[in-house]
């Protein structure tokens, strides 16, 4: 009997979608970690494989960009469960684009199909003449799960905390403090933009004596619009780049002293200061709480 089956992304085993889960022993509880820690390997195996435990059996395929995997139980037919995986991994081809699966950033992104690979395991498990198995198909690679967890720093089935690094890791939610501030933002960002415009326009028809206060407005800009951008992706040094954005904007804005008045420079060091920390609060969240289902 097929007990479990997810799809994952073959380059990360980041899981996309999975068959709704009605067994909670601790064999099958165990079983599905080691497949967790199993899938995030997969690019580095064989394309069809199997891992024998002690009631059960881990059966993986891959094909394209996305890999799928089942557990079953010792006693179901090794040629049955590849015919399983590889009915599942047609119907999600055939389903979705490649684009949407590289641009998947959280677990799971794909849950309606979840409904579609219960279907396929009831048939599979119930139905009277099962499908009929391809002879084509190469045969599997018997694989070994012997401290599988320590392989590329997994730890319990999890990708290891490092990989939060990423560009797209998912960040904590937007609060409403965080909105006021990003508006806020994008508010100066325009301002310094259409005053920045507007002295160059002038600076054109009289000479280039405000080219440092027009490379002012231009750089305060920019640095505006890349603290939107911190705060809406993770990367790396974000806190470096963070802190040197905010750098940047003060000295722009006390550059442009005479251009504006006391009281808008305050106000756009200010605003710079609210975002600097709103970016600061967002932290990436950790994937490993959401990789359980």
């Amino acid at each position: 009997m097929i007990l479990y089956a997810c799809v994952v992304r073959l380059q990360d085993g980041l899981p996309l979608s999975a068959s709704m889960d009605f067994h909670m022993s601790k064999n099958v509880s165990d079983s599905k970690r080691k497949l967790r820690a199993l899938s995030v390997t997969l690019c580095q195996r064989p394309e069809r494989g199997t891992a024998e435990l002690c009631e059960l059996s881990i059966h993986f395929c891959s094909s394209g960009d996305i890999a799928s995997l089942a557990l079953c139980s010792s006693s179901y037919p090794h040629s049955m469960a590849f015919c399983f995986l590889d009915e599942i991994l047609w119907e999600f081809m055939s389903s979705y684009k490649n684009v949407a699966i590289a641009l998947a950033s959280r677990p799971y992104a794909f849950r309606e199909f979840d409904s579609v690979i219960q279907r396929v395991k009831h048939n599979f498990n119930f139905a009277a003449s099962p499908p009929v198995p391809l002879e084509s198909c190469p045969p599997p690679v018997c694989v070994k799960l012997d401290d599988i967890e320590k392989v590329n720093n997994i730890a319990n089935g999890y990708p290891a905390c490092s990989d939060l690094s990423g560009l797209y890791s998912r960040l904590t939610p937007v609060t409403s403090i965080g909105l006021l501030s990003l508006t806020l933002n994008i508010m100066c960002s325009a301002l310094s933009l259409i005053r920045g415009a507007h002295l160059a326009e002038h600076s054109f028809q009289n000479g280039y004596e405000d080219a440092g206060r027009i490379a002012a407005f231009c750089t305060a800009f920019c640095a505006n619009i890349f603290q939107c951008h911190l705060y809406f992706f993770h990367c790396s040094a974000r806190t470096r780049k963070t802190c040197g954005l905010l750098a940047v904007i003060c000295f722009c804005n006390i550059y442009l002293y005479g251009e504006r008045n006391v009281w808008l420079i305050l106000f756009h060091i200010g605003v710079a200061v609210l975002f600097t920390l709103q970016i600061l609060m967002r932290k990436p969240v950790d994937r490993r709480r959401t990789f359980g289902k």
